[in-house]
């Protein structure tokens, strides 16, 4: 009980600062066909229903390519597909039209229904649909009418953000009309990106059959940057595996992220919790397709003492790091070099040079707990050792109680304290017995 407890603890505080990071950002996910039909379904809207009363601003996207598929098959019709779009006549729209109304009406019953069964029964959600969309025919293309297959004209972005201004989810399907009146096909993938574009939403997220894209060892890859979300999807195309949506979003997800939306992830539809997990903890567990990497090196700024003292505090209580004051860390704070990841400090290092001795001390090396499997200490080590050449040194020095072996993975070899800068050894503690370490820049 009591371990199950410290879970519980380590867990929300893990989680809170994402919370406030998140509160009040614009998410716009997309739920295919197969996501919706899955059993899990239920639990994919509760969760949204809870980051929506965490003062998240939601657009819901949904797909019905099976459920279209599915009563085309009852009617004994099919429709072909050109360039991976399908064709939609006027009978085939008439079944569109049909499949995308239940969606709605379901899904908008499931919205009411799934707070029954949560801790937050008994709260309201609006969940609003309207003619935020304006389509255009697709037009002919290589000979091919698309006829009532379409594309995006434009988005009343305004009408969308006043709704998101009242804390109501909007929900917007395939069907559109124009300006003519007339109804049109779209792929859910066009107007969740074009609703992340243009709405500037912070992030894109997306649901397929996998916990995201899965590489060629069957790993989860937990970031790509378009370039290489490219490569993926080229290989997803060239083995013909879909996976149920991966490709259509990366699809997406590439040009949102080039559009400037700052995020897009790609998770489970059959993982329970799955939502919650990948916004709400340090590493995610789905993947992410970012513009520029989720960690950042940079130099350390007076805003980031708070967050410096957090990470170096259990560590001097273990007696692992010597005590700073907040006062001292404000004094050296330009010294300090950190990685950050969504706007968290996971580690920090800071460089002490001694300029009349060629050397410097790397000092106060610390790393989340959660993200000590990483290489994030030997990436802080190769920007200090940048540094230190960069100001004509020529060694660094480490004093460690616990981390020799590392240290020596690295390159640095044991010396005495003689070896030491004159005003270095005057401050050598004997009774911490610190092991003196150098590196040869």
């Amino acid at each position: 009980m009591k371990n199950r407890g410290t879970e519980l603890v380590k867990g929300f505080r893990q989680s809170a600062p994402y919370v406030n990071a998140h509160a009040g950002k614009t998410i716009v996910i997309m739920l295919g066909g197969e996501a919706i039909s899955d059993a899990n379904f239920t639990n994919i809207v509760n969760d949204i229903a809870l980051l929506n009363s965490l003062g998240q601003r939601i657009v819901v996207v949904y797909g019905a390519r099976p459920q279209i598929n599915s009563l085309l098959g009852i009617h004994g019709y099919s429709t072909p597909y050109h360039q991976g779009v399908r064709v939609t006549d006027e009978s085939a729209l008439n079944i569109v039209k049909q499949a995308a109304g239940l969606l709605q009406l379901d899904i908008t019953a499931r919205f009411s229904m799934g707070l029954n069964n949560t801790p937050m029964a008994g709260s309201q959600i609006n969940v609003v649909s309207g003619n935020f969309i304006i389509a255009q025919p697709l037009g002919i293309n290589d000979g091919v009418d698309y006829v009532h297959s379409g594309r995006i004209r434009r988005i009343d972005c305004d009408g969308i953000h006043r709704q998101l201004d009242q804390n109501a989810i909007v929900l917007l399907g395939p069907v559109a009309s124009s300006v003519t009146g007339e109804c049109f096909n779209l792929t859910s993938e066009e107007v969740a990106t074009q609703l992340a574009i243009k709405l500037k939403a912070d992030k894109l997220i997306g649901f397929c059959s996998e916990q995201g894209v899965i590489d060629l060892q069957n790993n989860v890859i937990s970031e790509l940057l378009p370039n290489e979300a490219e490569t993926e999807l080229q290989r997803l195309v060239s083995a013909e595996q879909d996976g149920c949506g991966t490709a259509r979003f990366l699809r997406g997800a590439i040009s949102a992220c080039r559009a400037g939306v700052p995020r897009s992830h790609l998770i489970s539809y059959k993982e329970d919790g799955a939502l919650i997990q990948e916004l709400f903890s340090l590493d995610g567990i789905g993947t992410q397709i970012v513009m520029a990497s989720a960690e950042k090196v940079r130099s350390a700024g007076i805003d980031d003492i708070g967050g410096i003292l957090d990470l170096i505090r259990p560590l001097e209580q273990q007696g692992i790091l010597v005590r700073r004051s907040r006062e001292q860390l404000e004094q050296e704070i330009e010294l300090f070099t950190i990685i950050e990841r969504d706007g968290l400090i996971i580690s920090c290092a800071a460089l002490y040079p001694f300029p009349e001795d060629k050397i410097a001390e790397m000092a106060c090396v610390a790393v989340h707990p959660d993200f000590r499997d990483g290489d994030r200490g030997a990436l802080l080590l190769n920007r200090l050792r940048q540094q230190a050449k960069e100001q004509g040194l020529k060694q660094l020095f480490v004093l460690t109680t616990q981390s020799l072996h590392w240290f020596r993975e690295q390159g640095f070899i044991e010396s005495n304290v003689d070896q030491l800068p004159m005003e270095k050894q005057a401050l050598y503690n004997f009774q911490r017995r610190s092991k003196i370490l150098t590196l040869a820049l």
